[in-house]
């Protein structure tokens, strides 16, 4: 993973704009989800799994600086990274771009953070097991 940075792509629909024809805010949350999820499932493992472990993943703290808006068909790259791990919890960064077609360069629509507990299903702060810790510390920023 190229610097420890995963990309993924998504076609912004209809349905995540607003009056305005631009990605409704809140959307956005939606985006970091796409990109956590495809991260997770290709190099730690799926949500699912972790569902199974009895453990749920839930957002704890969420953050999202708007830079540029998107739009109707856009075509938007999701960088995700994981920026810290503790034994009960994460947090993700992400930026989320647009690549023009007639420069291809790459333009910075928004960039945030969320930051994830790991609790049981009766809400109680869990540790994350060590096979899920180790696979996630490789994820890290000079596997730190």
């Amino acid at each position: 993973m190229e610097d420890k940075i995963h990309r993924c792509q998504y076609r912004v629909l209809y349905g995540d704009t607003d009056a305005a024809a631009v990605v409704y805010n809140a959307n956005y949350l939606r985006f970091f989800e796409i990109g956590r999820t495809e991260l997770m499932r290709e190099h730690v493992c799926s949500y699912r799994e972790i569902e199974e472990l009895g453990l749920l993943f839930p957002v704890i703290e969420c953050y999202t600086r708007f830079k540029a808006p998107a739009r109707y068909d856009d075509l938007i790259i999701i960088e995700t990274r994981l920026n810290e791990l503790k034994k009960m919890t994460c947090k993700f960064t992400y930026r989320i771009l647009r690549k023009n077609d007639a420069t291809g360069r790459e333009q910075l629509l928004a960039k945030g953070h969320t930051t994830h507990a790991s609790i049981n299903r009766k809400g109680k702060l869990t540790p994350l097991p060590t096979d899920i810790i180790s696979r996630l510390q490789a994820l890290l920023p000079d596997n730190t």
